[in-house]
């Protein structure tokens, strides 16, 4: 396997691999650009998005800055909302459904290393999936971990540290994330 197929399959890979490396570049070379644009060019900023993410949807809007790794491992829906300041690190599959808003500064992190010290100096990494049902809203400065599945109609709390999955119909909050009540939809 290439570095890039252990990367998305979740396995141990070395992100210093070359051409790795070269697909972040080409990234950051868009979401510069994309960042260093005016609301009046909505319509070239849409247009870069649309080379960067790997699927998006329609009626979709995001705020510079944004930033991500690779970008084509991101997977957003219609209708969502993407406030000033998203990080999303896309070592693998970032899933964000339909009707989904981020308050600013919202981070996504699929990107994760071991544990034991001589293996995290190796240089390898690994990421874990990222899955954002629909109808979901993050708030500001919240943190999506590596591996996390929200449910749908789920609203995590600002500056929230998601470090585990949540079932549909929940408000969570805090460091880290627990349920704060059930929400009667």
């Amino acid at each position: 396997m290439t570095e890039k197929e252990k990367m998305i399959a979740g396995e141990l890979y070395l992100a210093s691999d070359s051409q790795l490396l070269k697909e972040r570049q080409e990234a950051q070379l868009l979401f510069q650009e994309f960042n260093a644009l005016t609301e009046i060019n909505k319509t070239s900023r849409n247009v870069i998005l649309k080379s960067l993410i790997g699927n998006l949807g329609t009626n979709f809007t995001i705020e510079p800055p944004f930033f991500c790794d690779y970008g084509y491992n991101i997977t957003i829906g219609k209708n969502v909302y993407i406030n000033y300041g998203c990080c999303i690190l896309d070592g693998t599959k970032v899933i964000i459904g339909d009707n989904c808003m981020f308050g600013p500064n919202v981070q996504i992190y699929t990107a994760t290393h071991p544990l034991e010290y001589k293996a995290r100096n190796s240089g390898k990494e690994f990421s874990k999936p990222i899955t954002i049902g629909h109808n979901v809203w993050i708030g500001g400065n919240a943190t999506i971990c590596p591996g996390i599945t929200l449910g749908n109609n789920v609203v995590v709390g600002a500056g929230s540290v998601v470090t585990k999955g949540f079932p549909d119909d929940v408000l969570i909050a805090g460091n880290p994330a627990k349920i704060i009540k059930t929400i009667n939809n």
